[in-house]
């Protein structure tokens, strides 16, 4: 961790439009390019991270994790012990969540790492800062299971919506306000109505970015969002969790998507 005198501070990046147009481009033709959404925050980020940064380190949470610096990834990465945790635990939600789509966790990383392969070499970030930014990447997927959004592409917008509501990011902004015009075949007001309540309800929550994860894996998913101030599925959502993608007419639920909990449709019998 820095000294507490230490005044280092990166300076903003250059907001780079045209690279912007054109990573949202390759993402809307192929919406599993997630190397195209880091391409896209990186290119609008201005000082947002810096934001971000200040803020989890203005909590006592966030300077226990500087001080203690547990891997997130690698926590994440063992399969074997988070399958092992209680039935309806956050930790076993998330491994199920992951079996559904395939996923690893170090996925997110490697995406990453490709988007950074396109832009200029930068001075390496401060090891406080670079802590944070790989913990705030890899707790993506753990907001979907917080949030019960699946990872279809109404699911990915509206988690992308609720992630805005914790922290600001041009970039995340101009994806989310693209999928708000380009969403799943859809009455207009009711999708807008939609990301625009999963972005309410991030920003109701309390600083995820701070949350010590590796402490809450095993407790029920439930005792989680309440510990945390994450409204539940159903109450920010009446009619159900929007499940589909562009095109599609999508479907509403009423389970957990993609945890292995029952799913219900809306308008099943």
């Amino acid at each position: 961790m820095q000294d507490a005198g230490a005044t280092f501070e990166p300076p903003p990046r250059k907001r780079e439009w045209k690279r912007a147009w054109r990573a949202l481009r390759n993402l809307i033709d192929d919406p599993e390019r997630t190397d195209q959404v880091f391409e896209i925050v990186r290119a609008l980020a201005g000082n947002s991270f810096e934001r971000a940064y200040l803020r989890f380190t203005a909590t006592p949470e966030g300077r226990e994790l500087l001080a203690e610096r547990p891997s997130l990834l690698a926590t994440l990465s063992n399969r074997e012990a988070l399958s092992a945790l209680p039935d309806g635990s956050f930790g076993r939600a998330y491994a199920a969540f992951m079996d559904a789509g395939a996923l690893d966790a170090a996925g997110l990383a490697e995406a990453e790492q490709m988007a950074d392969q396109t832009f200029s070499k930068e001075g390496p970030l401060d090891p406080d800062r670079e802590f944070f930014g790989d913990r705030l990447r890899d707790m993506h997927d753990l907001w979907h299971v917080l949030t019960g959004y699946g990872r279809d592409e109404a699911g990915e917008a509206a988690n992308l919506a609720f992630t805005l509501g914790q922290v600001w990011s041009l970039g995340i902004a101009f994806i989310v306000g693209a999928g708000a015009v380009i969403g799943p075949k859809e009455p207009t007001l009711h999708w807008q109505r939609y990301l625009l309540n999963a972005w309410r309800r991030g920003r109701h929550a309390s600083l995820l970015t701070a949350a010590p994860y590796e402490r809450l894996l095993p407790l029920p998913l439930d005792q989680v969002r309440r510990e945390l101030g994450v409204r539940p599925p159903l109450e920010v959502h009446p009619g159900g969790i929007l499940v589909g993608n562009r095109g599609e007419e999508p479907h509403e639920i009423t389970g957990e998507p993609g945890t292995g909990w029952p799913m219900h449709r809306k308008d099943a019998a």
